[in-house]
């Protein structure tokens, strides 16, 4: 078959082409960019902060053997040098104390500790890791700036001996970087987490020291452990702090990663009490009477240190803002649910209750039925049969547009009484819509795709809501027909749970925003004062029904109006349906902003209606690519216990909606199996609908018409009660069961 496009009948003042040939392709690159980024951040994040971190100095368990450690490093001083080449320690002098912290700056005790060694004019070193440093870049440089001296405790504080080589230099440059762009400077000093003396040294431990040498470090053990990590208590601290005789001593001690008030308070009692004994203070390298190990960093180094902190730091605003994103997203939705369960009960309760009585006397005067119709042969006749068997008087219309498929000689062909077909040149479904609608005679229009059939009492029941005066639309229930395989009950699920649902909610708050155009009911009157039917937009019932209910009237959803209609068959053809809705609705939505401003039904149409709209059919879409990824982050690195319980919380509520919608028509609840698979697939197909729709929108691109293939799954409900003589139908041919044709590729214009 030659695939044709859509030509549309030119709006007054404009030329004669409304499509272009232009498909953006950018905005997947740019999404997968984003994506990448937004992943690749995500990843240094979590490593960073989460894939080890600071914990209690014998986490790590008993050492190993010590064979390969040099007799001259166990027994020697706690300053290691040339550990790759000729091993040599270096001890501490006499009298001589150098105060070590590990694991900051923390910006709680840091400072403490900070104000402490200045009162008692004393200088020490610290150790800090580069997370912390990237963290509290001032703190790096107030430390300098005092006199202090800087050396490395790893990026993210592991057991250094448990780490593949390549993971301890980095560990080693990144702290070295950061510290750089913190403070301007480099240090030489190392001191590996979870050390401790050199006598607890064994073959792993060297290991990791013989590769910081040949990096350039110098590694810095300790022959004191005031042991402040176990909080011991104050007196406890003081004594294991305080030197044995005259010998010099390393003091490990710790400025973060945990309550540090003990260590703050023994500083204020430790350094007066050794300085009245004859000790004095210094920094490592002056103790043991090494060169100064810190030198000024290298430009490159320094601006290499400055963007580490400035991607981190960002990272950490990131997995800030995403986190706030997924609670308010999350707490949106649940809203949403609650808000929707309740509108639907209530709605339930109108409909069985007073509103069944509120519409007026009963709606008898005969309807004008109009299909639009091209390229429909496949379903064609099923959708024809079912309207001729509705038990209320009827006049079937159907407009082929131009159908190269003997749409419209199929249907003459059946000679069905009270059916009229009017052939046009194919200009578009909102064309024939307006042709059917200038043919029919009636003041109450049903308009019906060529791809839905009716029940026999949908017809009577969606034109009861024209008793009221102020009713101009009524929306019907679209079921799908073909519920087939797991696409097929997604789809399902999604027109219960999610279309029909809405529309209740929109009934309340009288601010529907689509009467769909597989099953919708129409005063002709305010069709033909709006100028018929809109061609601007991809989604004229989209665009209809908004112009209706800007127009004042009001728009109601009755959910006994069924009618049976044909889903995408395949993944490729529900994208190109959806992308056309999605891309239509947004159009609609844009031509009638307005309404956000205006009072009364306008009113209701722009402050409820298209706000949900923006807000759950738009900006939670295109967040739902980053709460999956930060799903995948939330596994990896934070509890994926608590991930999955998120998770299993949300489908249970989504379950929850599922049975319940499913309960009010009358369904089976028997596809919700799949619910859960449709998280994996379908939503995501939906989201990226939303992605690809919103570029295109933007960047001012017009959407092509797509073609969809037609399945032939129709047929004609019965047996079907007789149709009223008013409607000239054929009774014995209305009951017949009609299998629709081989399928049948058509142009999905509708």
């Amino acid at each position: 078959m030659t695939e044709r496009r859509r030509r549309t009948t030119p709006p007054r003042g404009r030329g004669r082409s409304r499509t272009r040939r232009i498909t953006p392709r950018t905005h997947w690159l740019l999404l997968s960019v984003l994506a990448v980024t937004l992943s690749t951040a995500l990843l240094l994040q979590g490593y960073t902060h989460h894939m080890f971190g600071i914990t209690s100095d014998d986490t790590t368990g008993p050492r190993g053997r010590s064979a390969t450690v040099p007799g001259g490093v166990i027994h020697g001083g706690p300053v290691i040098a040339d550990a790759a080449t000729s091993a040599h320690t270096a001890q501490v002098k006499a009298r001589t104390i150098a105060l070590t912290f590990d694991d900051g700056p923390d910006p709680v005790w840091t400072p403490r500790i900070l104000n402490v060694l200045r009162r008692n004019h004393v200088h020490a070193t610290f150790f800090v890791v580069g997370t912390q440093a990237v963290a509290h870049p001032e703190l790096v440089r107030r430390i300098v700036a005092e006199g202090h001296q800087i050396g490395i405790h790893t990026f993210t504080h592991p057991d250094l001996s448990r780490l593949a080589p390549w993971q301890r230099s980095l560990e080693l440059r990144e702290t070295q970087l950061a510290v750089a762009g913190a403070a301007g400077v480099t240090t030489a000093l190392l001191r590996p987490p979870y050390s401790s003396e050199n006598a607890a040294l064994d073959d792993a431990d060297w290991s990791v020291l013989k590769q910081a040498d040949t990096a350039g470090y110098v590694t810095v053990l300790a022959t004191r452990d005031a042991e402040d990590w176990r909080r011991p208590g104050l007196p406890r601290v003081l004594t294991n702090a305080t030197p044995r005789g005259r010998a010099g001593e390393i003091v490990l001690m710790h400025d973060a990663g945990g309550d540090r008030s003990q260590t703050v308070a023994a500083l204020d009692v430790l350094v007066p009490r050794l300085k009245a004994q004859g000790f004095r203070f210094a920094t490592v390298s002056d103790a043991v009477g090494m060169a100064s190990p810190v030198r000024t960093a290298s430009t490159g180094d320094h601006l290499q240190g400055l963007a580490l902190i400035r991607l981190l730091q960002a990272g950490d605003w990131l997995v800030w803002l995403l986190g706030a994103l997924m609670y308010a997203a999350g707490v949106i939705s649940v809203l949403r649910a609650a808000v929707v369960l309740i509108a639907a009960r209530r709605h339930r309760r109108l409909r069985t209750g007073r509103r069944s009585r509120a519409w007026g006397p009963p709606v008898t005067e005969p309807v004008s039925v109009i299909v639009p119709a091209y390229n429909e042969s496949a379903g064609i006749e099923a959708a024809v049969r079912s309207l001729l068997a509705s038990d209320h008087p009827v006049e079937i219309i159907v407009v082929d547009d131009g159908s190269t498929d003997g749409t419209a000689d199929l249907v003459e062909s059946l000679r069905l009484p009270g059916v009229r077909v009017i052939r046009q040149r194919n200009a578009g479904k909102p064309a024939a819509l307006n042709t059917g609608l200038a043919a029919a005679s009636c003041d109450l229009v049903v308009m019906v795709d060529g791809d839905t059939v009716f029940e026999s009492d949908t017809v009577r029941t969606i034109v009861q809501p024209f008793a009221d005066p102020r009713v101009g639309a009524v929306s019907g229930n679209a079921k799908v027909v073909n519920r087939g395989g797991l696409l097929g009950r997604w789809q399902h699920i999604e027109y219960v749970v999610g279309f029909n649902l809405d529309r209740r909610l929109f009934d309340l708050a009288e601010c529907m925003p689509t009467v769909p155009g597989a099953v919708g009911a129409f005063r002709r009157r305010a069709l033909l004062e709006l100028g018929g039917v809109s061609d601007v937009t991809l989604a004229e019932d989209t665009d209809l029904t908004m112009a209706l209910c800007r127009a004042g009237w009001r728009v109601v959803y009755e959910e006994g109006a069924v009618a049976w209609t044909e889903a995408p068959a395949s993944l490729n053809a529900l994208w190109r349906q959806r992308y056309r809705w999605c891309y239509g609705t947004l159009q609609a939505m844009w031509k009638h902003r307005g309404a956000l401003v205006q009072r009364g039904a306008a009113g209701k149409l722009g402050r409820r209606g298209l706000l949900y709209l923006l807000l759950f059919q738009v900006l939670l879409p295109l967040l739902a690519p980053v709460v999956d990824i930060f799903a995948l982050y939330g596994l990896l690195f934070l509890d994926p216990v608590r991930i999955v319980g998120l998770w299993l919380a949300f489908l249970v509520l989504q379950l929850v909606m599922g049975l319940y919608a499913f309960r009010l028509d009358g369904e089976g609840p028997g596809p919700l199996w799949s619910l859960p698979f449709q998280q994996f697939v379908y939503r995501q197909l939906m989201y990226l609908v939303v992605i690809q729709s919103v570029f295109t929108a933007v960047s001012g691109s017009r959407l092509r018409w797509q073609r969809m293939e037609r399945y032939g799954s129709l047929q004609a409900p019965g047996p079907a009660p007789s149709p009223v003589p008013a409607s000239g139908a054929d009774p014995a041919r209305a009951q017949v069961p009609v299998t629709a044709p081989a399928r049948r590729e058509t142009t999905q214009w509708y």
